[in-house]
Parts: C-alpha cells; sequence; structure tokens
C-alpha cells in the first residue's frame, strides 16, 4: 500500500491537536463508572511491541475498555469518508480499524476481555454493560481460585 500524506500542512497540524486520551466520551464513561462505585486505572499499557494503551482498565477483572471516536475508527453508524484526499483517509481509518482488531485477539488470547465503546454511545448504559462484564469476570476469577 502507497503512503498518503495529509492534504495539507494545516490538515497534518489539526490532526495533531486532535486528543486522544482524556475526551468528553472517556470523560462521561468515567464519571459514570465512578458513581456506580466501579474504581479502575486509566491508559494503562497492555501490549508492547507494539504498544496497546487501554482506556479505562479493570485489572482484577482482566478487562480493558477501549473508547473510540466515530471518525477514526470507523463507525459502522456515523462514519463519514472524506472526499479530499479520500485514499490518505480511507487508509487511516482501515489502518485503526485493524490494529482495534489485532489488539483486541491479543488480548483475548491474554485472558482479557475487550470492551470497545464508540464515543457517540450513552456513557450511563456503557458503564452498566461494563458493570455487568467487571461482576462476572470478578465472580468467574473468585470461582476459579477455589
Amino acid at each position: 500500500m502507497t503512503r498518503v500524506s495529509p492534504s495539507s500542512h494545516d490538515a497534518s497540524r489539526r490532526m495533531a491537536r486532535v486528543r486522544q486520551k482524556g475526551t468528553r466520551a472517556e470523560i462521561d464513561l468515567r464519571r459514570a463508572l465512578h458513581a456506580k462505585g466501579l474504581r479502575y486505572r486509566l491508559h494503562v499499557p497492555l501490549l508492547t511491541k507494539p504498544r496497546r494503551v487501554a482506556d479505562i482498565v479493570f485489572p482484577s477483572a482482566r478487562l480493558a475498555v477501549f473508547v473510540d471516536g466515530c471518525f477514526w475508527h470507523g463507525c459502522p453508524e456515523h462514519a463519514s469518508w472524506p472526499k479530499s484526499n479520500a485514499d490518505f483517509w480511507r487508509e487511516k481509518i482501515e489502518t485503526n480499524r485493524s490494529r482495534d482488531a489485532d489488539t483486541d485477539r491479543r488480548l483475548t488470547a491474554l485472558g482479557w476481555e475487550t470492551v470497545r465503546i464508540w464515543e457517540h454511545e450513552d456513557a450511563t448504559q456503557a458503564a452498566n454493560r461494563i458493570a455487568g462484564l467487571v461482576d462476572a469476570r470478578r465472580k468467574n476469577r473468585a470461582h476459579l481460585c477455589r
């Protein structure tokens, strides 16, 4: 695949300014999780070579949460494909999707469960889903340790 560049220096600068952590969606989810009494770690590198960092981690449940932006990760509901410099954007978004799938596969092989939350999802509903998974995984681990 041919490496393509952003269409301009300004486009490149705008891309560099996009937050990777501490996004509105992530903060809303963290607040909802905290309100449910859940405690977690933030931005934890779980894999190396290549380095992969989860947004929210529940180490005792071995649950990793990734909050994915609709544009950057190609949300099936909200994905948009820019017409300007289309090859660059298609490659960028497809590479992100491929990396996400690889991360999920590798973490699953290590006994982790991954949860992907889209930025458009309701934070309370996502927190309820995550809380259920954390509870189930903690109970399962406790049962296996007996």
